[in-house]
């Protein structure tokens, strides 16, 4: 049976315009296109698609994803260059669900790599599919927003649109202010209702 052509396609979303290069059901690269911003570039041979995209394809889910009508993927991803570190912690980073985040410590344990908080970092930064392979769901002790090659404010919107905006902090252990939301009281499906004041 031939091999699936390779296939590139460009879903806008309300953070930009994304474009997949795929082969079948598996990724191979998530590039924001916006000036300023590397991109891989479009491979010579692939095919170029445009929708409606088939139901389970790459394109198909990640329109579903922005649409608030899934949350996570169910696809496999092939980046081009990868070291067996890079590929171990992505491994790790994809078995944290939407809602949730995993600080750099946390995910290295998780990666078999403990104490290597700041090489992840550089695993995270060399992601050439983002969103699908979930870097934004990463953040600092205390939950810290850092390090995002797509814009911290892309970061905190990705957050927000999984349910898991704003993060646990040290406020969520003492007084809130009105409206507040943490992941303290967060749990898959409906959003946390705003907290009550605090008395004081």
């Amino acid at each position: 049976m031939p091999e699936a052509s390779l296939e590139v396609a460009d879903i806008s979303s309300p953070i930009g315009v994304f474009r997949l290069v795929y082969r079948g059901s598996t990724v191979r690269v998530v590039d924001l296109q916006e000036n300023g911003v590397a991109q891989t570039g479009i491979p010579d041979g692939a095919v170029r698609r445009k929708p409606p995209y088939p139901v389970g394809s790459p394109p198909r889910q990640l329109q579903e994803y922005f649409q608030g009508r899934r949350t996570d993927f169910d696809l496999r991803v092939d980046p081009d260059t990868a070291s067996e570190f890079d590929r171990a912690v992505w491994t790790a980073l994809r078995g944290v669900p939407a809602g949730r985040t995993v600080t750099y410590g946390e995910l290295a344990r998780r990666s078999g790599f403990s104490g290597a908080a700041r090489a992840v970092g550089g695993a995270m930064s060399r992601n050439p599919i983002p969103i699908v392979i979930p870097c934004h769901r990463v953040v600092g002790t205390g939950g810290a927003i850092t390090g995002f090659g797509l814009g911290l404010w892309r970061k905190r919107w990705l957050l927000d649109h999984e349910g898991s905006w704003p993060l646990r902090s040290k406020s969520a252990e003492g007084p809130r202010h009105r409206g507040q939301r943490t992941l303290d009281s967060s749990v898959p499906g409906p959003r946390p209702q705003a907290a009550a004041p605090h008395p004081a």
